[in-house]
């Protein structure tokens, strides 16, 4: 039976490398996959998904009005009776509205195609994101992929993002950045570099 899947993590835990990964055990099955990305969480291109150790597939950009369930049923062909797509996956799923999530709930529940969401869970600030928010509501399973944080050895759960080489935890909430602008942090570290502990330095 299909399920929904919520793989979180903090900044280079992995995520999208866990992806391309999937895709290609899939594919080299034999067994399509549709891959999804927000079009806000671009590092690049809004068709890519490209994980920090140089690997790239091409993704389907999600917009703000991106019906997700039309999207994948409109791979479908209803005269083909075989499976057609075996696993959708979405890459940065923070970056996702709460219809995008009940859309995804529809693509499980009625294609019968699992779906394995994967993205932050709470932003520069510790608040949940919007999509992290409700795919912890809707999710049939829950899965962290860690990393250590960048100034212990301890595990990241935070994110700490930084302006001119200085932790700051006030402005937008999203702001696409990388290793210049973030850091995977443990919650000691976070709350230390407040305190003016560590810099970006």
């Amino acid at each position: 039976m299909a399920q929904l899947y919520y793989k979180y993590g903090t900044m280079n835990s992995g995520k999208s490398f866990e992806i391309i990964k999937v895709a290609h055990n899939y594919e080299e099955q034999g067994k399509p996959v549709l891959i999804f990305s927000p079009s806000v969480s671009a590092r690049g291109n809004i068709d890519r998904v490209g994980s920090r150790v140089g690997f790239e597939r091409d993704a389907i950009p999600v917009h703000d009005k991106t019906d997700l369930y039309e999207s994948v049923k409109s791979f479908l062909n209803p005269g083909v009776q075989h499976k057609q797509i075996y696993c959708v996956l979405i890459d940065e799923a923070q970056f996702l509205k709460k219809h995008h999530i009940l859309e995804l709930t529809r693509v499980v529940d009625e294609l019968n195609i699992p779906v394995m969401a994967f993205g932050l869970k709470n932003d520069f600030q510790n608040q949940l994101f919007e999509g992290s928010y409700y795919l912890l509501v809707q999710a049939d399973k829950i899965e962290e992929i860690k990393t250590i944080c960048w100034y212990c050895d301890r595990k990241a759960t935070m994110v700490i993002r930084f302006r001119e080489g200085q932790p700051i935890n006030a402005g937008e909430q999203i702001q696409v950045g990388g290793n210049e602008d973030y850091k995977p942090v443990c919650r000691r570290c976070y709350n230390h570099a407040f305190r003016g502990g560590v810099s970006n330095d």
